[in-house]
């Protein structure tokens, strides 16, 4: 086993263990988990930026792209701030633009890039943190704290993105082919993305009999088929975004802060895309 390797696998039996207690539980440690991904995401985006000689409004980011978890957090559990926030939010929305611009005529001049300042500034926090919210949605939308059927709809899109993106790995090293985004990311082929969009369909039949099933859930195994085929589809494309901006960066990881993964933005690639979709058709069909 090489040391990269091990690396992943020590990362792995520490990390999913957590992650599953978390999600289980529910609630604030698991909108905190949330948020530290967002604030540590959006730190990564503004990194790109510096790198680049552009100076996005760094603490405004981090703080906002940590906030949006919590907001999403509140609005899921607490109705008297659902209410609040589902009536004040496009002031609030506003409200934030305004106040970037201002700041970005503050600290800027016009040879310093400004109009990527601001745009990554209100970019990072949506990016890093309010797509990764939409786990807090899954999560609680239909269920409270300690709820195992709330555990088995989050992991469904988690299970699926990592089985896609491993076998996509797989295929594409095993038998290579024309690339898929050579100028993006050279390593991936089509052959891969079809083996990916396979196994991301397989995995509906076996979770639908190993998790749903046992938990007394009966989803339509057709709805569970959709998710998983725009998992695997659009799953991919939340892959190539991410590398289209460490590319421009002149980046390979987004960071060193997981031993043998890269960053946040690197381990939740396809997830800014799975989680969110994955919300919407459990809305859509009627699941949460």
């Amino acid at each position: 086993m090489t040391s990269n390797m091990a690396k992943r696998v020590g990362f792995a039996l520490i990390a999913i263990p957590v992650a599953l207690s978390l999600v289980w539980y529910g609630g604030l440690p698991l909108a905190l988990l949330v948020a530290v991904a967002g604030w540590l995401g959006a730190g990564e985006l503004v990194g790109f930026a510096k790198r680049q000689q552009v100076r996005p409004w760094s603490p405004a980011a981090h703080l906002v792209a940590a906030l949006l978890p919590l907001a999403g957090w509140a609005v899921m559990v607490q109705p008297d701030t659902r209410d609040t926030l589902q009536a004040q939010w496009p002031f609030i929305a506003g409200a934030w633009v305004l106040v970037v611009l201002l700041a970005t005529l503050a600290r800027l001049g016009p040879e310093q890039r400004p109009l990527s300042a601001a745009s990554i500034t209100v970019l990072a926090p949506l990016y890093a943190g309010g797509l990764p919210a939409f786990l807090l949605a899954i999560r609680h939308a239909g269920h409270g704290e300690r709820s195992w059927e709330g555990t088995a709809l989050v992991f469904f899109p988690l299970v699926t993105v990592w089985i896609c993106d491993s076998v996509a790995m797989t295929v594409g090293k095993r038998v290579g082919g024309p690339r898929l985004a050579p100028v993006v990311s050279p390593n991936k082929t089509w052959s891969g993305t079809v083996g990916g969009f396979i196994g991301a369909l397989a995995v509906a039949p076996l979770y639908q009999a190993l998790i749903f099933r046992p938990l007394h859930m009966e989803l339509s195994p057709w709805h569970l088929l959709a998710v998983a085929g725009v998992i695997g589809v659009l799953g991919q494309l939340g892959d190539l975004a991410e590398s289209l901006f460490k590319r421009e960066a002149g980046l390979k990881d987004s960071s060193h802060l997981i031993p043998g993964h890269g960053g946040v933005l690197d381990r939740l690639d396809s997830l800014y895309f799975a989680l969110p979709l994955t919300a919407g058709l459990y809305r859509l069909f009627g699941i949460i």
